[in-house]
Protein backbone atom coordinates (compact mmCIF):
# COMPACT_ATOMS: atom_id res chain seq x y z
CA UNK A 1 0.00 0.00 0.00
CA UNK A 2 2.86 2.36 0.83
CA UNK A 3 4.23 2.29 -2.73
CA UNK A 4 0.84 3.20 -4.16
CA UNK A 5 0.45 6.09 -1.74
CA UNK A 6 3.81 7.59 -2.70
CA UNK A 7 2.67 7.34 -6.32
CA UNK A 8 -0.38 9.43 -5.49
CA UNK A 9 1.77 12.24 -4.18
CA UNK A 10 3.97 12.34 -7.25
CA UNK A 11 1.15 12.65 -9.72
CA UNK A 12 -0.70 15.73 -8.48
CA UNK A 13 2.32 18.02 -8.58
CA UNK A 14 1.65 21.13 -10.70
CA UNK A 15 4.77 22.28 -12.51
CA UNK A 16 5.33 25.15 -14.90
CA UNK A 17 7.64 23.41 -17.34
CA UNK A 18 9.38 26.28 -19.15
CA UNK A 19 12.44 24.68 -20.67
CA UNK A 20 12.36 23.25 -24.19
CA UNK A 21 11.40 19.58 -24.30
CA UNK A 22 13.02 19.11 -27.68
CA UNK A 23 16.51 19.81 -26.33
CA UNK A 24 18.94 17.03 -27.27
CA UNK A 25 16.13 14.80 -28.52
CA UNK A 26 15.29 13.65 -32.02
CA UNK A 27 11.51 13.63 -31.74
CA UNK A 28 9.07 11.74 -33.94
CA UNK A 29 5.34 12.24 -33.61
CA UNK A 30 1.99 10.56 -34.06
CA UNK A 31 -1.13 12.70 -34.22
CA UNK A 32 -4.71 12.10 -33.18
CA UNK A 33 -7.81 14.25 -32.96
CA UNK A 34 -7.00 15.72 -29.54
CA UNK A 35 -3.38 14.68 -28.89
CA UNK A 36 0.09 14.67 -30.38
CA UNK A 37 2.47 12.09 -28.95
CA UNK A 38 6.19 12.82 -29.29
CA UNK A 39 8.67 9.97 -28.95
CA UNK A 40 12.28 9.11 -29.83
CA UNK A 41 11.82 5.36 -30.17
CA UNK A 42 9.06 2.85 -29.62
CA UNK A 43 6.51 3.70 -32.32
CA UNK A 44 4.17 0.92 -31.15
CA UNK A 45 4.10 2.25 -27.58
CA UNK A 46 3.53 5.81 -28.84
CA UNK A 47 0.55 4.63 -30.89
CA UNK A 48 -0.83 2.82 -27.86
CA UNK A 49 -0.47 6.01 -25.80
CA UNK A 50 -2.31 7.97 -28.49
CA UNK A 51 -5.15 5.45 -28.75
CA UNK A 52 -5.56 5.28 -24.96
CA UNK A 53 -5.48 9.07 -24.72
CA UNK A 54 -8.39 9.48 -27.11
CA UNK A 55 -10.39 6.84 -25.22
CA UNK A 56 -9.66 8.44 -21.83
CA UNK A 57 -10.45 11.91 -23.17
CA UNK A 58 -13.99 10.95 -24.14
CA UNK A 59 -14.55 8.80 -21.05
CA UNK A 60 -13.32 11.37 -18.53
CA UNK A 61 -15.08 14.34 -20.15
CA UNK A 62 -18.33 12.40 -20.32
CA UNK A 63 -17.97 11.07 -16.77
CA UNK A 64 -17.47 14.60 -15.46
CA UNK A 65 -20.44 15.88 -17.41
CA UNK A 66 -18.41 18.04 -19.78
CA UNK A 67 -19.97 17.44 -23.23
CA UNK A 68 -18.45 20.72 -24.42
CA UNK A 69 -15.10 18.94 -24.60
CA UNK A 70 -16.07 17.27 -27.85
CA UNK A 71 -15.12 20.59 -29.50
CA UNK A 72 -11.98 21.39 -27.51
CA UNK A 73 -8.31 20.36 -27.67
CA UNK A 74 -8.41 20.37 -31.48
CA UNK A 75 -5.84 21.34 -34.12
CA UNK A 76 -3.22 23.69 -32.63
CA UNK A 77 -4.79 23.26 -29.18
CA UNK A 78 -4.13 19.53 -29.02
CA UNK A 79 -2.47 18.28 -25.84
CA UNK A 80 1.17 17.27 -26.28
CA UNK A 81 2.43 14.08 -24.67
CA UNK A 82 6.22 13.66 -24.52
CA UNK A 83 7.55 10.13 -24.03
CA UNK A 84 11.25 9.99 -23.24
CA UNK A 85 13.09 6.75 -24.09
CA UNK A 86 13.96 5.95 -20.44
CA UNK A 87 13.72 7.32 -16.94
CA UNK A 88 17.25 8.71 -16.94
CA UNK A 89 16.61 10.95 -19.94
CA UNK A 90 13.22 11.98 -18.51
CA UNK A 91 14.78 13.05 -15.20
CA UNK A 92 17.67 14.80 -16.92
CA UNK A 93 15.37 16.84 -19.19
CA UNK A 94 12.80 17.78 -16.56
CA UNK A 95 14.91 18.12 -13.39
CA UNK A 96 12.35 16.06 -11.52
CA UNK A 97 13.31 14.20 -8.30
CA UNK A 98 14.41 10.58 -8.66
CA UNK A 99 11.06 9.22 -7.49
CA UNK A 100 9.09 11.07 -10.18
CA UNK A 101 7.38 8.98 -12.86
CA UNK A 102 5.76 11.79 -14.83
CA UNK A 103 4.46 15.32 -14.71
CA UNK A 104 1.78 17.61 -16.09
CA UNK A 105 2.13 21.20 -17.28
CA UNK A 106 -1.28 22.86 -16.95
CA UNK A 107 -0.31 26.07 -18.68
CA UNK A 108 1.10 24.52 -21.85
CA UNK A 109 -1.19 21.45 -21.79
CA UNK A 110 1.57 18.87 -21.75
CA UNK A 111 2.06 15.47 -20.14
CA UNK A 112 5.63 14.19 -19.82
CA UNK A 113 6.87 10.72 -18.88
CA UNK A 114 9.02 7.93 -20.32
CA UNK A 115 8.48 4.77 -22.35
CA UNK A 116 7.01 1.68 -20.71
CA UNK A 117 6.74 3.36 -17.35
CA UNK A 118 4.93 0.88 -15.09
CA UNK A 119 1.37 2.06 -14.63
CA UNK A 120 1.65 4.83 -17.21
CA UNK A 121 -1.22 3.74 -19.45
CA UNK A 122 -3.55 2.63 -16.64
CA UNK A 123 -2.83 5.24 -13.96
CA UNK A 124 -0.55 8.15 -14.75
CA UNK A 125 -2.06 8.97 -18.15
CA UNK A 126 -5.74 9.19 -17.10
CA UNK A 127 -4.76 10.87 -13.82
CA UNK A 128 -2.82 13.70 -15.44
CA UNK A 129 -5.35 14.02 -18.24
CA UNK A 130 -8.14 14.48 -15.69
CA UNK A 131 -6.11 17.25 -14.05
CA UNK A 132 -5.83 19.02 -17.42
CA UNK A 133 -9.50 18.58 -18.32
CA UNK A 134 -10.70 19.70 -14.90
CA UNK A 135 -8.49 22.78 -14.78
CA UNK A 136 -9.23 23.65 -18.39
CA UNK A 137 -12.88 23.75 -17.37
CA UNK A 138 -12.78 25.46 -13.94
CA UNK A 139 -9.64 27.59 -14.43
CA UNK A 140 -7.46 28.82 -11.56
CA UNK A 141 -9.29 31.89 -10.29
CA UNK A 142 -12.18 30.34 -8.40
CA UNK A 143 -12.32 28.81 -4.93
CA UNK A 144 -11.20 25.32 -5.93
CA UNK A 145 -10.18 23.19 -2.94
CA UNK A 146 -7.23 20.90 -3.50
CA UNK A 147 -9.26 17.84 -2.49
CA UNK A 148 -11.62 18.45 -5.40
CA UNK A 149 -8.81 18.75 -7.96
CA UNK A 150 -7.02 15.67 -6.64
CA UNK A 151 -10.24 13.72 -6.19
CA UNK A 152 -11.16 14.21 -9.86
CA UNK A 153 -7.72 13.01 -10.99
CA UNK A 154 -7.86 9.85 -8.88
CA UNK A 155 -11.48 9.18 -9.83
CA UNK A 156 -10.22 9.00 -13.45
CA UNK A 157 -8.07 5.97 -12.56
CA UNK A 158 -10.87 3.47 -13.10
CA UNK A 159 -8.90 0.44 -11.95
CA UNK A 160 -8.44 2.01 -8.51
CA UNK A 161 -12.07 2.89 -7.86
CA UNK A 162 -12.78 -0.36 -6.06
CA UNK A 163 -9.77 0.16 -3.80
CA UNK A 164 -10.81 3.73 -3.05
CA UNK A 165 -14.35 2.68 -2.13
CA UNK A 166 -13.07 -0.11 0.10
CA UNK A 167 -10.65 2.24 1.87
CA UNK A 168 -13.31 4.89 2.55
CA UNK A 169 -15.84 2.32 3.75
CA UNK A 170 -13.31 0.71 6.09
CA UNK A 171 -12.22 4.04 7.60
CA UNK A 172 -15.84 5.03 8.07
CA UNK A 173 -16.52 1.78 9.90
CA UNK A 174 -13.48 2.39 12.13
CA UNK A 175 -14.32 6.06 12.83
CA UNK A 176 -11.00 7.13 11.28
CA UNK A 177 -12.12 9.45 8.49
CA UNK A 178 -10.62 12.92 8.41
CA UNK A 179 -13.23 15.61 8.94
CA UNK A 180 -14.11 17.64 5.87
CA UNK A 181 -13.31 20.80 7.79
CA UNK A 182 -9.78 19.46 8.32
CA UNK A 183 -9.46 18.56 4.65
CA UNK A 184 -10.41 22.10 3.66
CA UNK A 185 -7.74 23.61 5.91
CA UNK A 186 -4.95 21.07 5.50
CA UNK A 187 -1.91 22.14 3.46
CA UNK A 188 -1.16 18.61 2.32
CA UNK A 189 1.86 19.56 0.20
CA UNK A 190 3.73 20.66 3.32
CA UNK A 191 3.19 17.50 5.35
CA UNK A 192 6.45 16.17 6.74
CA UNK A 193 6.47 12.40 6.31
CA UNK A 194 9.32 12.14 8.82
CA UNK A 195 7.31 13.73 11.62
CA UNK A 196 6.01 10.96 13.85
CA UNK A 197 2.47 12.10 14.71
CA UNK A 198 -0.16 14.50 13.37
CA UNK A 199 -3.26 15.17 15.42
CA UNK A 200 -6.39 15.69 13.30
CA UNK A 201 -10.11 15.91 13.97
CA UNK A 202 -12.74 13.37 12.99
CA UNK A 203 -16.40 12.63 13.56
CA UNK A 204 -17.70 9.26 14.65
CA UNK A 205 -20.65 7.33 13.21
CA UNK A 206 -22.64 8.62 16.21
CA UNK A 207 -21.83 12.20 15.13
CA UNK A 208 -19.47 12.79 18.02
CA UNK A 209 -16.21 14.72 17.80
CA UNK A 210 -13.07 12.62 17.81
CA UNK A 211 -9.29 12.89 17.45
CA UNK A 212 -6.95 10.96 15.15
CA UNK A 213 -3.22 10.40 15.64
CA UNK A 214 -1.60 9.80 12.24
CA UNK A 215 1.87 9.52 10.77
CA UNK A 216 2.68 11.89 7.91
CA UNK A 217 2.39 9.07 5.38
CA UNK A 218 -0.97 7.95 6.75
CA UNK A 219 -2.31 11.49 6.80
CA UNK A 220 -1.36 11.98 3.14
CA UNK A 221 -2.85 8.63 2.19
CA UNK A 222 -6.13 9.39 3.97
CA UNK A 223 -6.37 12.84 2.41
CA UNK A 224 -5.95 11.73 -1.20
CA UNK A 225 -8.11 8.64 -0.99
CA UNK A 226 -10.89 10.50 0.83
CA UNK A 227 -10.71 13.18 -1.87
CA UNK A 228 -11.37 10.52 -4.49
CA UNK A 229 -14.21 9.10 -2.40
CA UNK A 230 -15.91 12.50 -2.12
CA UNK A 231 -15.78 13.07 -5.88
CA UNK A 232 -17.02 9.52 -6.54
CA UNK A 233 -19.91 10.15 -4.16
CA UNK A 234 -20.98 13.38 -5.89
CA UNK A 235 -20.85 11.83 -9.35
CA UNK A 236 -22.45 8.49 -8.48
CA UNK A 237 -25.14 9.85 -6.16
CA UNK A 238 -26.22 12.97 -8.06
CA UNK A 239 -24.95 12.41 -11.59
CA UNK A 240 -22.28 13.79 -13.91
CA UNK A 241 -24.55 16.59 -15.14
CA UNK A 242 -24.99 18.02 -11.65
CA UNK A 243 -21.25 17.70 -11.01
CA UNK A 244 -20.56 19.74 -14.14
CA UNK A 245 -22.98 22.43 -12.91
CA UNK A 246 -21.20 22.45 -9.54
CA UNK A 247 -17.82 22.94 -11.23
CA UNK A 248 -19.25 25.62 -13.51
CA UNK A 249 -20.45 27.58 -10.49
CA UNK A 250 -16.93 27.41 -9.04
CA UNK A 251 -15.47 28.51 -12.37
CA UNK A 252 -17.80 31.50 -12.39
CA UNK A 253 -16.55 32.70 -9.02
CA UNK A 254 -18.99 31.19 -6.54
CA UNK A 255 -17.69 30.11 -3.15
CA UNK A 256 -17.60 26.38 -2.48
CA UNK A 257 -20.68 26.49 -0.25
CA UNK A 258 -22.60 28.71 -2.69
CA UNK A 259 -21.75 26.33 -5.53
CA UNK A 260 -23.01 23.39 -3.48
CA UNK A 261 -26.22 25.19 -2.52
CA UNK A 262 -26.97 26.27 -6.09
CA UNK A 263 -26.27 22.80 -7.52
CA UNK A 264 -27.82 20.62 -4.82
CA UNK A 265 -30.41 22.96 -3.24
CA UNK A 266 -32.48 20.31 -1.48
CA UNK A 267 -29.69 18.07 -0.21
CA UNK A 268 -26.28 19.78 0.10
CA UNK A 269 -26.38 23.44 1.05
CA UNK A 270 -23.09 23.69 2.93
CA UNK A 271 -19.96 21.71 3.90
CA UNK A 272 -21.62 20.18 6.95
CA UNK A 273 -24.39 18.70 4.79
CA UNK A 274 -21.83 17.49 2.23
CA UNK A 275 -20.00 15.58 4.94
CA UNK A 276 -23.26 14.19 6.34
CA UNK A 277 -24.49 12.99 2.92
CA UNK A 278 -21.08 11.53 2.06
CA UNK A 279 -20.94 9.59 5.33
CA UNK A 280 -24.50 8.35 4.83
CA UNK A 281 -23.49 7.19 1.33
CA UNK A 282 -20.53 5.26 2.81
CA UNK A 283 -22.74 3.63 5.43
CA UNK A 284 -24.95 2.26 2.66
CA UNK A 285 -22.16 0.76 0.55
Amino acid sequence: MRLKLVFLIVLPTIILFLCSLSFAQDWHEVKGEHFIVYYTKGHKFAKEVLNKSEVYYKRIASGLGYPRYSKFWLWENRVKIYIYPDKKSFLSATNQPDWSEGMADYINKQIISYAWNTGFLESLLPHEMAHLIFRDFVGFKGEIPLWLDEGVAQWAEEKRRGQIKAFAKFNFSQDTLLSLDDMMKLDIKNIDTEQKVYIRSTRTKDNEQGVLFLSGDNLISAYYLQSASLVTFLIEKYGAGAFAVFCRELRDGKSLEDALRLTYPTTIRNLEELEYRWRKYLSEQ
